[in-house]
């Protein structure tokens, strides 16, 4: 049985308390906050367990042998500093930190110490997003040749950061595990129209090893709630879509194909496939559940294999990169 703390009980907070009472290898020992209101309302739904605005208090706890981390992102680096130096694991939620510098940090931190730092890139635990990864590493899309990804909706506005830290992490984390590399360049453009100097829309365009290319556009000024990526290969292609209950996955076997010889011009044309389309079934186990579990089984000492530090330490750099980028108006900034 490991004993979890939760720091943060606004927005993710309340659904980590949630899921790792229901687990029966883990139990919420404190609940953390700064607002008395917040921690009152949970204390009317888990009586059981012990609330505090001392953080102090969940640090010195033996006790304790993890940390959710749910609190605004420029906080993220003194909290889990905090409870890494006192031997906790630590459940970051994304992004990771508010720079490289400050995850470079933790990071070294959890090494001295021996203890684990996930990050809360919940999509990858998606049965969604598993089944295009499986898709792509066996090749059934064949050649990659460009990604196009839309994560737009009306608010929320974020006070501490723009909507490329807030909304970006998911596509960038996404991208980044289905393809099992990171990109080697970065450049972005967006602008700031309701608060100055804070990006409330940006695209940004990522290229990735042997010439794949992904365009992300994130907004917080968009009437319609999208979450949808499309993957184009040359056999095949996959429309990701999470704002569907039952058709997340769409799979197209839909190409373009160049014919092998021409002599004149008015013979030239291209051979357009248009086949069946496919909804394969998916696991509906909650995400944030197998995120969860997936964290309790690195605190017993197993190996970490999805939404690692290190992997968030990677996307606060392109986060970093792409917002560099905007400074520039959109000039190329290269990763590798």
């Amino acid at each position: 049985m490991k004993r979890i703390a939760v720091i943060g009980c606004g927005y993710w907070g309340p659904n980590f308390v949630r899921i790792f009472t229901n687990l029966p290898e883990s139990e919420v020992k404190y609940c953390c906050d700064l607002s008395e209101k917040r921690l009152e309302q949970m204390k009317l739904l888990y009586p059981h367990i012990h609330m505090t605005t001392n953080l102090d208090e969940v640090a010195a706890d033996p006790e304790v042998d993890g940390v959710v981390v749910a609190t605004p992102v420029r906080s993220h680096y003194p909290v889990a500093k905090k409870m890494i130096e006192a031997g906790k694991h630590c459940l970051i939620e994304k992004p990771l930190c508010a720079s490289s510098a400050e995850g470079e940090d933790l990071l070294a931190l959890a090494r001295k110490h021996g203890v684990s730092v996930m990050v809360g890139h919940t999509f990858l635990f998606t049965a969604a997003v598993n089944k295009v990864k499986d898709l792509l590493d066996a090749g059934e899309l064949g050649e990659i040749y460009y990604v196009n990804s839309t994560r737009v909706n009306l608010g929320i506005f974020q006070e501490d950061i723009n909507v490329v830290w807030d909304l970006a992490p998911h596509d960038i984390s996404i991208l980044n595990y289905v393809f099992g590399a990171d990109p080697i360049s970065v450049s972005a453009r967006g602008r700031s129209y309701i608060r100055d100097g804070v990006e409330d829309m940006a695209f940004i365009t990522l290229e990735y090893p042997e010439g794949k290319m992904a365009h992300v556009h994130v907004s917080w000024l968009d009437p319609n709630k999208i979450r949808r990526t499309t993957f184009v290969g040359s056999q095949k292609m996959v429309v990701y879509d999470d704002v569907q209950q039952l058709e997340k996955i769409r799979i197209f076997d839909k190409g373009v194909d160049k014919q092998p010889h021409y002599e004149t011009f008015g013979e030239f044309h291209l051979a357009y496939r248009f086949g069946d389309i496919f909804t394969p079934k998916l696991d509906d186990r909650e995400p944030l559940k197998a995120e969860a579990s997936h964290f309790i089984e690195t605190m017993e000492g197993g190996k970490s294999t999805k939404a690692t530090g290190g992997e968030g330490l990677t996307v606060v750099r392109i986060l970093e990169a792409a917002c560099d980028s905007l400074r520039k108006k959109g000039a190329l900034v290269q990763l590798a």
